[in-house]
C-alpha cells in the first residue's frame, strides 16, 4: 500500500514539473503600432517562418485565402478613417485577409475579427477589397514581417514581407482635414460647450461667481435651444450671484422643458428652488 502511495505521489509530481516548462511558439506573436500623421495604425499578428519551406505557390498555393500570418488572423486597427487605391476604410478592427498570386495579390479587410479561418470569403463581411502589386526581392526574409513604411503626414505603406515577396499596401489618411478643422475651432474660439463646462466648474468650485455666470449667459447665447438641465445650472448660478429675478426666470423654464421631457428630478429640484426663492 505505501509503494502505490509512494508511485501516486511521484506521479502527481512529474505532471506539476512538465507543467511548468516553457517553450517558445513556432510562430511568435508580434504587435506593430505606428502614427501616421493623426492617424494611430496597429497591427497584432504572428510570424511564421520559412525552415526551408517554399512558400508561395507551394506552402501556401496561388489563389487560396490566407489569414496574412499564423494561428489566429491578423487583426489590423485604426482609430480614424483612411483610404485604400481610392476607398473609404472606417476606424474600427478588420481581420487582413490576402489571397496571394504570382503577380497580384488581393488584400481583404474583413469585419469578422473572431480568428475564422475560412475557405472562402462571406461578400456582406467584406469592407474593402483591393488589388496590389507583387515584388520580387533580391534575397530571402526568414520571418514573416509587416512593416508601416513611407511614413508621411498624409500615408504611408503597409507592407508584407516574406521569403522573396514583398507586397505593398498604400494608404492616406485625412491629416489635412483634421488639421484644418482644428484650426478653424481654435481661430472661432471657445465653444457653446466650452462655456458652459467653465460655468459650472467655477459654480461647483465656489470660485468667482461673476465668471461663472458671464461664461453661462456666453454658452446660453450660443446655444439655440437650451435644455432643462442646462437651464437649471444657469438659474443656480445666477441664484448665487444674487439674481433672485433672473434665477426664478431660468428655473421656470427649466421646469417647463424638464415637463415637457417627463423628466421627474428636474421638476422636484425646480420646484424646490422655486420655493425657495419664493416664486411658487
Amino acid at each position: 500500500m505505501r509503494k502505490i502511495f509512494l508511485l501516486t505521489i511521484a506521479i502527481l509530481a512529474s505532471f506539476q514539473m512538465t507543467a511548468q516548462i516553457n517553450t517558445p511558439a513556432p510562430s511568435p506573436a508580434a504587435t506593430l503600432t505606428q502614427v501616421v500623421g493623426l492617424t494611430n495604425v496597429s497591427v497584432d499578428y504572428s510570424r511564421p517562418s520559412m525552415k526551408g519551406r517554399e512558400v508561395f505557390g507551394k506552402m501556401l498555393p496561388y489563389g487560396t485565402i490566407w489569414r496574412t500570418g499564423a494561428n489566429a488572423t491578423t487583426k489590423f486597427k485604426i482609430d480614424k478613417d483612411i483610404t485604400i487605391n481610392g476607398k473609404a476604410l472606417k476606424a474600427g478592427t478588420y481581420s487582413l485577409y490576402t489571397v496571394p498570386g504570382e503577380t497580384d495579390w488581393d488584400v481583404v479587410f474583413y469585419t469578422d475579427d473572431s480568428n475564422p479561418l475560412i475557405t472562402e470569403f462571406d461578400n456582406s463581411k467584406i469592407v474593402l477589397r483591393t488589388t496590389v502589386e507583387s515584388q520580387d526581392m533580391p534575397m530571402n526574409v526568414e520571418t514573416f514581417t509587416i512593416t508601416v513604411d513611407d511614413v508621411t503626414s498624409d500615408g504611408a505603406t503597409l507592407g508584407l514581407l516574406w521569403a522573396n515577396e514583398y507586397v505593398g499596401i498604400p494608404f492616406k489618411v485625412n491629416t489635412d482635414q483634421e488639421v484644418m478643422a482644428s484650426i478653424d475651432a481654435a481661430l472661432n474660439g471657445p465653444s457653446a460647450g466650452d462655456y458652459y463646462n467653465a460655468a459650472v466648474y467655477y459654480l461647483n468650485a465656489g470660485k468667482d461667481i461673476e465668471k461663472s455666470k458671464m461664461w453661462m449667459e456666453k454658452a446660453m447665447t450660443m446655444t439655440e435651444n437650451p435644455r432643462f438641465w442646462q437651464l437649471r445650472q444657469q438659474s443656480l448660478i445666477l441664484a448665487k450671484s444674487g439674481d433672485k429675478k433672473e434665477a426664478i426666470k431660468a428655473a421656470k423654464a427649466s421646469l417647463a422643458d424638464a415637463e415637457k421631457a417627463g423628466n421627474a428630478d428636474y421638476i422636484k429640484m425646480n420646484k424646490d428652488s422655486l420655493k425657495e426663492w419664493g416664486a411658487m
